[in-house]
């Protein structure tokens, strides 16, 4: 019989975060797809596999806790794996407004857009890669990468404040705009939320290496 180490254990760990990174990029991607194109069979295949990504977390989180006690790591094993326990909760909840996004395109579906969607496409394609680029920080443990989502944030954020004022100034035009402007600037609201959660990730990784507590966030402002 062949005992797995505890070397061996955590490249498992890794490959099952990555999966879980994958989907959750995926649904990303989609959900946006989702609203841009009127597609409500993906809208609905984004919600339906909302359920894959919360049995994910909840199998790693089972792994990790496992490892912790039939393994006993060691501090920098153990705090690989203490954050592994934090970044999967924030990946579940990146994943929940991916699910949120795709149920106001399903409530849009019969409605001619007020608008073209530019802006909210462009927050997507930056969410995916804060996750991209926050993952693969924390598996190559590498603080560089982790600092590079500063200024990911903060187009984030400039497009967040772009989709407010053009949908506020269509709000304003017509009162008939108000509920689906609204939508819209909740759908930009959860893009932003996502990345403000992959901010969450690149601060844990800074942390497990380097010890020092960083928030990327106000960098992103004051930058």
């Amino acid at each position: 019989m062949v005992i797995d180490t505890l070397e061996n254990e955590l490249v498992k760990l890794k490959e099952e975060i990555m999966k879980m990174g994958y989907l959750l990029e995926e649904q990303i991607f989609k959900a946006v797809k989702s609203l841009v194109d009127k597609d409500q069979k993906m809208a609905q295949e984004v919600i339906s596999r909302d359920d894959i990504i919360d049995r994910m977390e909840l199998e790693i989180e089972k792994k990790c806790l496992q490892l912790i006690a039939m393994k006993q790591p060691m501090a920098g094993d153990l705090r690989f794996i203490g954050t592994a326990l934090r970044i999967i909760v924030d990946m579940e909840r990146m994943a929940d407004h991916a699910e949120d996004i795709s149920e106001i395109t399903i409530r849009l579906y019969e409605q001619t857009y007020i608008k073209p969607l530019i802006d909210i496409p462009r927050m997507a394609k930056i969410a995916e890669e804060m996750v991209r680029i926050a993952l693969k920080a924390f598996i190559d443990a590498d603080v560089n990468l982790a600092m590079r989502l500063v200024d990911l944030e903060r187009q984030s954020d400039e497009l967040y404040e772009q989709v407010f004022r053009d949908l506020l100034t269509y709000m304003m035009q017509d009162t008939q705009n108000i509920p689906q402007a609204t939508d819209l600037l909740l759908v930009a609201g959860h893009l932003e939320r996502i990345a403000d959660h992959a901010t969450n990730l690149g601060e844990m990784v800074i942390y497990t290496v380097e010890g020092r507590r960083v928030d990327i966030n106000v960098l992103a402002r004051d930058g």
